[in-house]
């Protein structure tokens, strides 16, 4: 056995076992056995904080455990927990009066709290129903997915006026701005449609076309060295005001690993290269020299960046570091995407990860240290990055293996 396969199975073996425990926490703390869905604000020990239910996640939550089904093989408990969390966004986080638009929280039984003008809660509602159609084959999850996509590809392309009337962030007349998170995200829902609906494979084909097209040409700034959250609408960099320069480097890495899926459907060596150097200069601009793990934003130029949290280590980043080095190795076993992969497990098990309790701590500080030691759900995180990042990485390392 050589050295590298050592390596590999001993990393194969210790996300096993987080994936394990990381899923057990959030079916014994998480679940709503009462209204349906699920509570992320739980602190380290599993304990409720807030009430209060985040939309995306139970999108998310209901997409990860049928996830897992379509990996491992159905499991009640997790055929459970997905149709729960499912269930609840159908009954309690459909804006009726606004085009069906869905909610960004809600009251823990359902009452509304609040609308957002992106479409991401829609987008989670698309691939938990999905996914979970792609196990059940239950034609009412197709239908409602299928309507989310098209909604969702309406609202991104200015093809349809948004209902809720809450319009850009900026004044348009003054200032227009195209952001990296709708072609990237919606990418991604592409590939989770395609899978469980090949029968609209030559849609989704034309979509994700134009979604790489946008990352592509008018996010991916290689002269910059980077690939930027915000451009103007013909991709034009903005670099004289702040929000024009920000770069955020775990976006551009989970960009990698989309592109990467999305090269490997079409078999497009020239695309993977193109993602793979997304990935390099995101890593390479924001790994943190002198405390390890990756910073939250940096600055295209090196200038001031306006966000408190800027410096920050969260949690998904390191997730999609995982995911995307994993997936790179795979496909090119080029060392330099093994060692990263190896580099962020590390510094993950001494930091993110809780041996005492399960699950991660979501926010460090920039030396590492846990902002919130006994806080591990929140709003934004829950039942989602990390046992995706765990269960694909699982998957890609016993496939290298080869057992």
């Amino acid at each position: 056995m050589t050295d590298t396969t050592q390596k590999l199975i001993e990393t194969r073996d210790w996300v096993r076992a987080e994936l394990d425990t990381c899923v057990d926490f959030w079916l014994k703390n998480g679940m709503d056995r009462e209204n349906g869905g699920v509570y992320t604000c739980l602190d380290r020990t599993g304990k409720i904080y807030s009430t209060d239910k985040s939309v995306w996640m139970q999108g998310r939550c209901g997409w990860t455990f049928s996830y897992l089904c379509h990996l491992y093989g159905a499991r009640p408990e997790w055929l459970e927990a997905a149709k729960s969390c499912i269930d609840f966004l159908e009954d309690h986080c459909i804006n009726h009066e606004q085009g069906n638009r869905l909610y960004f929280t809600v009251t823990a039984e359902g009452k509304p709290l609040r609308q957002r003008r992106y479409s991401f809660s829609e987008g989670f509602y698309c691939i938990a129903n999905a996914e979970y159609y792609g196990v059940t084959g239950d034609e009412e999850h197709l239908r409602r997915a299928r309507w989310a996509y098209q909604t969702i590809y309406g609202l991104i392309t200015g093809a349809v006026e948004d209902p809720t009337g809450l319009g850009p962030k900026t004044i348009a007349e003054t200032r227009q701005t195209r952001g990296l998170g709708e072609p990237m995200i919606f990418l991604n829902i592409i590939g989770i449609m395609r899978r469980v609906d090949p029968a609209n494979a030559a849609e989704y084909d034309a979509h994700s076309r134009e979604m790489v097209d946008a990352i592509v040409n008018l996010h991916y700034h290689p002269e910059l060295g980077c690939t930027l959250e915000s451009v103007a609408p013909d991709g034009t960099p903005e670099l004289h005001y702040t929000a024009g320069r920000v770069v955020n480097p775990g976006h551009d890495i989970e960009c990698s690993w989309f592109m990467m899926d999305e090269a490997n459907y079409r078999g497009d060596e020239e695309l993977h290269a193109t993602a793979r150097d997304i990935f390099r200069l995101a890593i390479e601009a924001g790994w943190d020299k002198e405390y390890g793990g990756l910073l939250y934003f940096i600055d295209a130029q090196g200038l001031p960046p306006e966000a408190y949290e800027h410096d920050m280590k969260l949690w998904w980043p390191h997730n999609e570091i995982m995911i995307a080095a994993s997936k790179a190795y795979r496909d090119t076993r080029d060392e330099y995407f093994l060692n990263w992969l190896l580099e962020t497990v590390e510094y993950c098990k001494g930091h993110f990860a809780d041996p005492e309790y399960g699950e991660w701590y979501g926010y460090l500080r920039r030396d590492g240290l846990p902002t919130m030691p006994s806080t591990k759900g929140s709003t934004f995180k829950g039942p989602f990055h990390v046992p995706r990042a765990l269960a694909m990485t699982e998957r890609i390392l016993t496939e290298i293996i080869g057992d």
